[in-house]
């Protein structure tokens, strides 16, 4: 049964709802790409990483989601000119998620954001354990099993989502993107090269600290 989630960054400024979550309505996986590392570190929220460096991602179509406080504090970085717009809280660090432009309508959610709410439930509960993991050869350490090669079931449910929300019209409105202009709404910075340079280190793939 589907029902709505709050969300919340972690000084509670920025607040919204996830309208008619269930674990068949969403993707729920754990990336380890160097990309996805890169940007936590970039925030100063490595803490939210796991052992292996993975972020806990649940995919969701743009229009489930919604702010109704807060939103003069999101702002989005770029890792590259043409990278996926990485959204944050910009009062907290909060990592809010994900997002190709609105020519792909789906949105990769930090699960923090649900974990910070007042009325959290366990993602677990809520979207069901995720469903496997991708980009493994980044990982820290030793990859998790099944993370290096394609993960074919993950990849077609991935894809039959993101062309179900095509085709019903899920990519409006968006809380990211404008709908007439099709920009952001809000304050977006590329990363310079040297500071991306800087961050490599930090991410995988590398040995697990002694």
């Amino acid at each position: 049964m589907s029902r709505d989630i709050e969300l919340q960054c972690r000084c509670g400024k920025l607040h919204g709802w996830l309208r008619d979550a269930s674990p068949s309505a969403v993707n729920r996986a754990i990336c380890y790409c160097s990309d996805c590392q890169a940007f936590l570190h970039h925030l100063g929220r490595a803490d939210l990483l796991d052992e292996h460096g993975g972020s806990d991602i649940v995919q969701v179509p743009p229009s489930a989601i919604s702010f109704d406080r807060g939103t003069e504090v999101i702002a989005a970085v770029r890792l590259t000119p043409r990278g996926l717009y990485r959204w944050y809280a910009s009062c907290c660090k909060t990592p809010l998620g994900n997002t190709p432009t609105p020519r792909l309508p789906v949105l990769g959610i930090a699960t923090e954001l649900f974990r910070q709410a007042p009325s959290a439930s366990p993602c677990d509960e809520v979207f069901g354990p995720p469903r496997g993991g991708i980009f493994g050869k980044f990982a820290i350490g030793e990859p998790p099993p099944g993370t290096v090669k394609p993960n074919v079931p993950l990849l077609a449910r991935t894809i039959g989502k993101v062309l179900g929300w095509k085709i019903s019209g899920k990519t409006w409105p968006h809380p990211f993107f404008d709908r007439a202009s099709g920009n952001p709404k809000y304050p977006v910075t590329v990363l310079p090269q040297a500071e991306r340079d800087a961050l490599r280190p930090l991410c995988g793939p590398r040995p697990a600290s002694a």
